[in-house]
C-alpha cells in the first residue's frame, strides 16, 4: 500500500513499499530507497542477495562475492540496449518479497533497474549508490 502526501502544487510523492519515493506526474512510479556500499555490505552480510545489473563484460572483471548478474542492459555497437527480458529473468531467480541489493557499475543503471523491480511488484529492493566503483574504492569483498 503506498501512501500520497501532496507537495503543495498539483504533484504528489508516493511512498512504496520499496522504501522511497517517487513524484507522479501523470505516471505512477515506485523508487527504491538508495544506500551507501558499506551499509549494502551489511545487508548484505544480513542475508539480502545482491544483483549486478551490470554487463556481462563488467561482471567478469569482477563483482562482489555472491553476487548474482543479470545485465538490465547490453552493450550493442557504441551503445548500450535495455535487456527486454530483465524482469523475466528477476523473477526466475528472485521471489517478489525477497531482500535484493542492486548494483552497477556507478549507481544510474541500478537505480532504473530497482525502480522498475519497485513498480514491477517488488518489496524489498535496495539501490546501491555509487555501485561497484565505490565498493572496490571501499575495499569491500570482490571477485578478482
Amino acid at each position: 500500500r503506498r501512501s500520497r502526501v501532496s507537495q503543495g502544487d498539483d504533484r504528489f510523492v508516493f511512498f512504496s513499499r520499496c522504501g522511497g519515493a517517487a513524484e507522479a506526474l501523470g505516471a505512477d512510479m515506485a523508487v527504491p530507497r538508495s544506500v551507501p556500499v558499506r551499509v549494502a555490505h551489511e545487508l548484505q552480510q544480513a542475508g539480502h542477495r545482491y544483483l549486478d545489473v551490470r554487463t556481462e563484460g563488467e561482471f567478469a572483471g569482477g563483482h562482489p562475492v555472491g553476487a548474482v548478474n543479470i545485465p538490465y542492459m547490453y552493450k550493442t555497437g557504441s551503445g548500450l540496449t535495455k535487456n527486454t527480458h530483465f524482469l523475466e529473468k528477476v523473477s526466475t531467480t528472485f521471489g517478489k518479497e525477497d531482500e535484493i541489493i542492486v548494483g552497477c557499475q556507478s549507481g544510474k543503471r541500478s537505480l532504473m533497474a530497482a525502480s522498475e523491480l519497485c513498480s514491477a511488484g517488488f518489496t524489498a529492493v535496495t539501490d546501491i549508490a555509487g555501485g561497484f566503483s565505490a565498493w572496490k574504492e571501499n575495499e569491500l569483498p570482490t571477485n578478482k
